[in-house]
């Protein structure tokens, strides 16, 4: 029998030697998210908490917000710990709404904008959600109509919250968010080693995995990256990637600036005119990116634009390896430190260090940011490789999860017996303890018997004075297996380079033939994910039409 809406949430837990180890040295620090908010707006009660584009809220505004809306679900039926998905965009109710959810003690859903009926669906049907949040129109797309096809799909889904458009009311058959109020009363207690929430896996193939996250588990992993990244209650993070992915929750996220009673900036557009227009009024010292966007941003301040961005302090990029070349771009473009990121929902984080040096800043993705973590670097038969050799991350520590949601397929796939997750990231580590990420386990082509790494023969393409940016998928090939092909971004769409130029120039930086691109394919642009990556996926797909 599946478990009811409302009952508990099945997760693999920690081995209770490694729990109570976590508990008796404060790594897990038995609060929870609800009590986090509740303890900043005493103590910064006039802060601005959270600024979008229309909107300004101090800490108190938010607390008094989160609970006339913690009532208005609970009076809506909702109850402790039932599922809702939350698919909004980059603005202030989406702050309120989770929090509202954390204070009723039922579990956000985190969804993505770009989510569509075939994921949505497979979501609510697997977390038997009982509600969702949407915002009516965004970017011209109609989320309450996709919302009520969902629950018509999914019997658990019983009630649509929306927040209309502007001068409109609420579609029919759903409630209007500002209707959602409630009379403060006392609201249940949450125990801080229970889920509370499910987070989404960033694979850019299939349906997304759900990741059960604890308010032990993730606020130690926020708590810990605010101390590595310099977080300060001064800190004006600012969420440009959209607010539901890992990345921008709490790497350290809007999660991190409520802990350390900082502010919340919102841009409804990554795009630079928007983004640093959001910089300039809200004084922002710190954001993610990921590296296409990254190189977007870099490119317009290169070029000049009217915005003033000096606030702006640290920049994080993340997401995907961020190409060597761009990393030397980023700070003295946008006059900022650059932090490179590198981790998953599922738990390890790591990053470069503010103090590192410029090479390890510009060439690795850093190193684990808890001394708790553990990591290996195997091969195909989970051997250890030798010391800076490339191999497979497996990883697992205090905030890393030891199984997805209802997922045994899964876990027998992702993680070992004795709880170790395999990342599915191939990387090599430096004496300092500095990964480098050189590649995914998908994204290495096996041409002929011969390993391609097409992170490696990325590089080596962006080198090309006519491409701006490039990647390398495989292609099915009856004879060799797989061959290789890239698609590039011409640096002058008007000029773009030929493929016998672009092999040339690879082979003639000393790559093996076997590296050399079978094909090349010039775009405009290429797709992305939800989450603002380039899809892999997608590329693929063009090339075999299916």
């Amino acid at each position: 029998m599946p478990e009811q809406s409302n009952g508990p949430v099945e997760f693999t837990r920690w081995p209770e030697t490694d729990a109570a180890r976590y508990r008796s040295e404060g790594i897990w620090a038995g609060t929870t998210f609800d009590r986090i908010l509740r303890d900043t707006a005493t103590r910064r009660a006039d802060t601005v908490a959270v600024i979008d584009a229309d909107t300004s809220w101090t800490y108190a505004e938010l607390d008094a917000r989160v609970r006339t809306l913690a009532a208005g679900l609970l009076d809506l039926g909702i109850e402790p710990r039932q599922r809702v998905m939350v698919q909004l965009p980059n603005r202030a109710e989406y702050v309120a709404t989770v929090f509202a959810l954390f204070r009723i003690d039922a579990l956000p859903v985190f969804c993505l904008p770009a989510h569509r009926s075939a994921e949505l669906t497979a979501l609510a049907a697997a977390s038997e959600s009982v509600a969702i949040v949407v915002a009516h129109h965004h970017e011209g797309f109609d989320h309450a109509a996709l919302a009520a096809d969902v629950a018509t799909a999914v019997p658990s889904l019983r009630t649509i919250v929306c927040i209309p458009d502007a001068g409109a009311v609420a579609p029919e058959g759903t409630v209007a968010f500002d209707t959602v109020r409630g009379q403060d009363r006392e609201f249940p207690t949450a125990d801080p080693g229970e889920v509370a929430f499910l987070q989404l896996s960033g694979g850019s193939t299939g349906v997304p995995k759900l990741i059960p996250r604890t308010h032990d588990d993730y606020l130690y992993s926020v708590v810990r990256s605010n101390e590595v990244c310099g977080v300060t209650e001064e800190t004006v993070y600012m969420a440009t990637l959209p607010v539901s992915h890992n990345f921008p929750m709490s790497s350290p996220g809007i999660l991190g600036a409520v802990v350390a009673g900082g502010t919340i900036a919102l841009t409804p557009s990554p795009a630079p005119s928007t983004a640093f227009a959001m910089i300039e009024r809200a004084g922002v010292t710190m954001t993610g990116l990921v590296p296409p966007l990254a190189r977007l941003w870099t490119e317009s301040a290169e070029r000049g634009q009217p915005h003033d961005i000096s606030t702006l302090a640290t920049v994080q990029v993340g997401g995907a390896r961020c190409p060597d070349e761009l990393a030397t771009r980023i700070g003295p473009a946008l006059g900022a430190r650059l932090q490179q990121v590198f981790g998953m929902a599922e738990g390890l984080v790591c990053y470069t260090h503010l103090d590192d040096s410029d090479e390890v800043v510009t060439t690795t993705q850093g190193r684990p940011m808890s001394p708790l973590d553990r990591i290996r670097v195997v091969d195909d038969n989970d051997v250890d490789v030798p010391a800076g050799s490339e191999g497979s991350l497996m990883t697992h520590g205090p905030y890393t999860i030891r199984g997805y949601y209802r997922n045994a397929d899964a876990n027998a796939r992702s993680f070992t017996d004795d709880g170790w997750y395999r990342t599915g990231d191939i990387v090599r580590v430096d004496a300092r303890g500095n990964i480098t990420v050189c590649g995914r386990a998908v994204d290495r082509i096996n041409r002929g018997g011969e390993k391609v790494s097409a992170e490696e023969v990325e590089e080596h393409l962006l080198a090309h004075p006519s491409i701006r940016d490039a990647v390398v998928v495989a292609i099915a090939d009856e004879y060799l297996g797989e061959r290789t092909c890239a698609f590039v971004l011409a640096a002058d769409e008007d000029n773009p380079p030929r493929t016998s130029q672009i092999r040339a120039f690879v082979r003639d930086r000393g790559l093996a033939a076997w590296k050399i691109p079978d094909k090349v394919q010039v775009l405009d642009a290429f797709p992305e994910t939800g989450v603002g990556k380039t899809s892999r996926k997608e590329l693929r797909r063009a090339l075999t039409g299916r």
